[in-house]
């Protein structure tokens, strides 16, 4: 039997994907669990439906990214941090400062797409690499100075 899947299934394939599975494992599993749907000439149509839905709403996010990966690397983020003997930093430079050093800017960026290796423990100039989505990477240039 032919389904459509509707989640993500290990060992058989992913959302969207068109298997053949046997009769038994389809209607006495995947069907009444809604993970699969029959491979119906109706449910085929509105699949490429969707996939060409997916395909646009993909497109226009992409384009989007775009836009704030040169947003972000046309600006410059300074952080005021407090300094020692040595102008050794009290603590260190995390993504949440980073994140707060961006909002300042007028750019909203979740912290975890900050891509911090280890915080930054001394003054200078940091380039820090922003995951904005899988296949766009912006690079934000950090400024560390005393408060």
């Amino acid at each position: 039997m032919q389904i459509i899947l509707r989640e993500d299934v290990p060992s058989l394939g992913k959302a969207g994907d068109l298997v053949k599975v046997s009769n038994g494992y389809a209607r006495n599993y995947l069907i009444p669990r809604k993970i699969a749907v029959e491979a119906t000439p109706k449910n085929l149509k509105s699949l490429e439906h969707q996939k060409l839905l997916i395909e646009h709403k993909k497109k226009r996010e992409l384009k989007e990214s775009g836009k704030l990966k040169d947003r972000i690397e046309s600006i410059s983020c300074t952080i005021g941090v407090k300094v020692g003997e040595d102008d050794k930093l009290y603590g260190s430079v995390t993504s949440m400062d980073i994140e707060e050093g961006l909002k300042r800017e007028g750019v909203e960026i979740d912290r975890r797409k900050i891509e911090l290796e280890e915080p930054i423990r001394t003054l200078g100039v940091y380039t820090v690499n922003i995951k904005i989505a899988p296949e766009i990477q912006a690079k934000l240039k950090v400024w560390v100075v005393k408060d």
